[in-house]
């Protein structure tokens, strides 16, 4: 589910009671056991790199291990 248009600010990242805290735009916010974190972050830079190499081309229906 893609929004209206893309944030451009990064989430905040903190760590609290041994959780992974992210508090987004729009009020977006949860938190994640430090392995949930780790895997999340390789996704996202896996995500970032394929997105760069879209530019505007389109979407990259490659959901490799989305929803585990």
């Amino acid at each position: 589910m893609a929004s209206k248009s893309p944030f451009d600010q990064p989430t905040k990242v903190t760590a609290e009671r041994g959780e992974v805290v992210l508090d987004g735009p729009d009020g977006v916010g949860l938190s994640m056991t430090p392995d949930a974190a780790e895997e999340t972050a390789r996704r996202l830079l896996e995500g970032a790199q394929r997105a760069r190499g879209q530019g505007t081309r389109g979407r990259d229906d490659d959901h490799t291990g989305s929803g585990a």
